[in-house]
């Protein structure tokens, strides 16, 4: 008996925005492929959520560049796992029913 493919999500241009939730940041950082970067590129132009998604990591990096004093990794692990509850949430639907708790971590 055989697998049956994974079904992607989106187009071929385009990913979806689960899929887009959890590449942008490396998107962001230059750490995608081209294929993936093409597409995650068209959906940040295309889906507004996602562009904004994307917008506010990137004030946050820029912001993080400003400092003079590099973050500890124990600092910037509690980030990506805030970032990574985030797009959970909104890939569950909790981020826009107000459900899912999205202050971030102390």
């Amino acid at each position: 008996m055989s697998a049956k493919p994974r079904k992607m999500w989106g187009t071929k241009e385009m990913a979806s925005c689960m899929q887009v939730m959890r590449v942008v940041q490396s998107y962001l950082d230059g750490q995608t492929d081209q294929v993936t970067a093409r597409r995650v590129a068209n959906h940040l132009d295309a889906c507004r959520r996602c562009g904004l998604e994307a917008s506010t990591y990137r004030e946050i990096k820029a912001a993080l560049a400003r400092q003079a004093a590099p973050l500890d990794e124990e600092s910037l692990e509690r980030l990506r796992a805030f970032g990574s509850s985030l797009s959970q949430q909104t890939a569950r639907g909790e981020a826009e029913s107000g459900s899912g708790d999205t202050s971030p971590p102390a």
